[in-house]
């Protein structure tokens, strides 16, 4: 098992969609191989689009900050204070 790790940033809303932007050199290369299927790397950036369902379930929203790590290789991601999501 590799080193684990986490990162925290805000959730944004980019074409009328929640997206996740990692920079990739501030971590989220370390990602590319735990996000395949719900990521992709966009110029110095892995980016990952947040579906609705999950965005209701976690209750995040466009701001709302967020853990990812790769705990167990697979990619994790954790709301931080969740909030009452409209």
């Amino acid at each position: 098992m590799g080193n684990v790790t986490s990162l925290q940033g805000p959730i944004e809303k980019i074409d009328g969609k929640l997206t996740l932007l990692i920079p990739l050199e501030a971590g989220g290369d370390q990602f590319i191989e735990c996000s395949k299927g719900i990521s992709e790397i966009q110029g110095e950036y892995l980016k990952i689009t947040i579906p609705e369902w999950l965005s209701g379930m976690l209750r995040i929203e466009e701001g709302s900050l967020v853990s990812v790590d790769n705990e167990n290789g697979k990619f994790n991601i954790h709301p931080i204070n969740p909030g009452l999501v409209q």
